[in-house]
């Protein structure tokens, strides 16, 4: 094994590429990641909710040993899981910070691979204190953040949270638009989620060293002068992508044009912040925007 590795975190945002992401760096010939992709350590620790993790993983790990024991045979990356799944639920098997135990965890059989990661879209909602605390983890810790059209990640995620709610395919179309109204609502309250750029942004600038932050549209990501630099960021080659591969892309649904109106305008704001980070937006955003400045 070589000298300490570089730890990655991607924070975000979801359903805006990690998922891609995660598949590219896991083949990627210097990376070492674990195959559980969102291991949810820190919102963990940051809400004490450990029996809620614990449980999740207890029966993925359930699912997976009976699928060994049934006699089938089990695929190499299924094999793989079990494995991982096994040493997770040991880290998180007690209450209590293990920092430790967790960046053992990442690094396990990584050889001569430099950079390990932990890739979870729900530590960008996380606090400064607990940001910060991730960053000074190891000598080298650097984070992505990945930005999506502000409408379309919405709807993304409206479409994700409609599938697993709906009892049918037929009543799909309704829960999606359902769950996305519901969602522009909270935009316009102030109850700010995944899709608050602005808060995220802001925490991770104050929580993390400008040099150790690279904050990226997935539109560059899935091209290979953006993707060259991201892995510039990560101090690791470029090595060839497949861009047309779409990862957990969700369930296809057009989105009605009334509910396009009504979330342009509440995520005007995040548009307008964004379009001072990158004044090239690309057109997947610059499509949305005309509907947010008429």
């Amino acid at each position: 094994m070589t000298a300490e590795p570089t730890f990655l975190f991607c924070v975000g945002a979801t359903k805006a590429g990690t998922s891609w992401l995660y598949r590219y760096l896991a083949r990627h010939p210097e990376c070492h990641l674990r195959s559980i992709k969102e291991l949810h350590y820190f919102d963990m620790l940051e809400s004490g909710n450990y029996a809620r993790h614990r449980d999740r993983e207890a029966r993925r790990l359930a699912a997976l040993r009976d699928e060994a024991a049934s006699g089938a045979p089990m695929g190499p990356f299924r094999a793989r899981m079990l494995r991982d799944t096994e040493e997770w639920c040991s880290v998180i098997g007690h209450e209590g910070e293990n920092l430790d135990a967790y960046r053992t965890y990442l690094a396990g059989e990584r050889g001569v691979r430099h950079l390990v990661g932990d890739i979870t879209p729900a530590y960008a909602l996380l606090p400064v204190a607990r940001l910060a605390q991730m960053a000074r983890m190891a000598g080298d810790v650097r984070f992505v953040y990945l930005l999506r059209d502000p409408v379309s990640r919405l709807w993304s995620q409206a479409r994700m949270v409609a599938y697993r709610k709906a009892r049918s395919l037929a009543e799909f179309p309704a829960r999606a638009a359902e769950v996305m109204g519901a969602m522009i609502d909270g935009v316009r309250e102030g109850r700010n989620d995944r899709e608050d750029y602005i808060g995220a942004i802001g925490r991770l600038r104050e929580s993390v060293a400008a040099s150790r932050l690279f904050v990226q549209l997935q539109d560059e990501m899935m091209g290979v002068p953006g993707l060259a630099r991201l892995c510039g960021f990560l101090g690791i080659a470029a090595v060839p992508a497949d861009f047309d591969k779409r990862v957990h892309e969700g369930t296809p649904l057009a989105l009605d044009e009334g509910l396009r109106a009504r979330a342009q305008a509440a995520l005007r704001p995040q548009y307008d912040f964004v379009a001072t980070l990158f004044p090239e937006l690309p057109d997947s955003w610059r499509r949305n925007m005309i509907g947010v400045h008429g």
